[in-house]
């Protein structure tokens, strides 16, 4: 097949064939039926994912390599932010950034120790996802759980003060859904607590807040957190990234990334800085190979080019994933009141529905519900499921009602509660969502429209 071809040709043929291929076997399209499943998320991509994917394949190179610089490089322009770090998942994108703050090279940050000790508390919410808090556990901080707002199901900012303690080191948090937290409000109060902010930004990627001008959320604070498993607002299958515009915590995440080890020099490349074999480090011999060299105790959690790639691709069509997000979450929210009305109700008088957060531009990952006290959530839910539109909890609901927490319910230790969890609660008891995936039709929403406000009218 390829005889008398270079190699260079030879590639050209392979991928035309695999843009092909995709056309016809991946990206036929079909009119939504009605009784059809619908997902609360899915993959959106095309002909060049795949072609990314192929071309990253041939080369064989697999691990980090030229489509890991420009994704780190691209991501970095879009969001306006100076350093990335591409890792093999958003979990690990939130265990790099709260290990980062354990360094020891933060012991001494402007005369100051900013690092974080077993027994110091970070402060965040119990209404989200597991691996936002795990990393404190993990490591032996304390996580400090403050309750959230309804509809907003971000946390209450009126009860961070109550929530500080002499031991507080940071504010790790998530924005829920793409609804941005109130990053005006948390920021001021990290910045006059002298604490750290990292933003788990995983469920929230290309949403925006008006801090005297738009930024985009994962910027505002010390360090952000991206995933971009299948379900997220782009993918790469497996993947997340950890930014920051600082620095020595850049430095940090890269060596934690990467083994803890010392050298910068990127995989297949060495000595970059020509003094590979003249440093004096701890107690090793003087002139010991830097590349074998380690300033922390790290992990490998890199990902692999061919997953950087697909990201590429991905993060091309990103923008235009935003845009379509927000306009599917507007049909919805209209196509519920105009369903309720045809069924003469005001879904509101069912339904707590969704609300942006002030001074936010939400690019939003589902469309949260909370049923009102006559609704029961789970006749509703089964009759939304049984239509053939798939819904979901908000993750964990309360984080401390969960069997992983039965140790530290029973001992009293390991973590505290401020102020009391009632909204989390009430998220955990009667709240649920739907999607709003940037491949969902007008017939979906209106689909999912009518039977939602079916199953709420019927449900209680």
């Amino acid at each position: 097949m390829f005889e008398n071809m270079s190699e260079k040709e030879a590639r050209a043929k392979i991928l035309e064939s695999v843009r092909e291929y995709c056309g016809t076997f991946h990206n036929r399209t079909k009119d939504y039926e009605p009784g059809e499943r619908i997902p609360y998320a899915s993959r959106v991509y095309d002909a060049d994912e795949m072609e990314n994917l192929v071309d990253s394949a041939l080369e064989f190179w697999l691990t980090a390599g030229r489509y890991t610089d420009e994704f780190e490089r691209s991501f970095s322009e879009y969001l306006g932010i100076k350093h990335t770090a591409l890792v093999n998942s958003g979990s690990s994108a939130n265990l790099l950034a709260f290990m980062a703050l354990t360094s020891p090279l933060l012991s001494d940050v402007n005369g100051k120790d900013r690092r974080i000790y077993p027994g110091d508390e970070v402060i965040t919410v119990a209404a989200g996802f597991p691996t936002t808090v795990a990393p404190m556990v993990q490591y032996g901080a304390v996580p400090v759980f403050v309750d959230v707002t309804i509809p907003e199901y971000n946390i209450d900012v009126s009860r961070l003060e109550e929530a500080l303690s002499e031991k507080t080191k940071a504010v790790m948090l998530a924005h829920t859904l793409g609804n941005p937290f109130d990053l005006k409000s948390v920021r001021e109060f990290c910045d006059s607590h002298g604490l750290w902010l990292i933003e788990d930004n995983c469920d929230s990627l290309g949403s925006r807040y008006d801090l005297d001008g738009w930024r985009f959320t994962g910027t505002v604070g010390d360090i952000g957190t991206s995933s971009f498993y299948p379900p997220h607002h782009m993918t790469m299958g497996e993947g997340g990234a950890v930014y920051t515009d600082n620095p020595l915590l850049s430095r940090i995440i890269r060596s934690m990334r990467d083994w803890g080890r010392d050298c910068v020099c990127p995989s297949g490349r060495d000595n970059l800085c020509g003094h590979r074999f003249d440093g004096q480090y701890g107690e090793l011999p003087k002139g010991y190979d830097h590349k074998y060299v380690y300033s922390h105790f790290g992990y490998n959690l890199k990902a692999t080019d061919m997953q950087a790639a697909i990201g590429c691709a991905q993060l091309k069509k990103f923008p235009g994933f935003v845009k379509k997000r927000k306009e599917n979450f507007a049909y919805l929210l209209d196509g519920l009141k105009c369903a309720s009305e045809k069924m003469g109700f005001d879904i509101e008088d069912r339904l707590i529905l969704p609300a942006a957060s002030p001074d936010s531009d939400p690019s939003w990952f589902g469309f949260m519900m909370t049923c009102r006290p006559d609704v029961d959530r789970r006749s509703a839910v089964e009759k939304i499921e049984a239509a053939g539109v798939q819904t979901r909890a908000l993750f964990a609901g309360n984080l401390t009602k969960h069997p992983c927490f039965d140790e530290m319910r029973k001992s009293g230790r390991g973590y505290r509660i401020s102020g009391g969890l009632d909204n989390t609660d009430r998220i955990m008891n009667s709240s649920f969502w739907v999607g709003v995936y940037p491949g969902m039709t007008e017939q979906m929403l209106s689909h999912m429209s009518t039977v939602i406000a079916e199953a709420v009218r019927i449900s209680s």
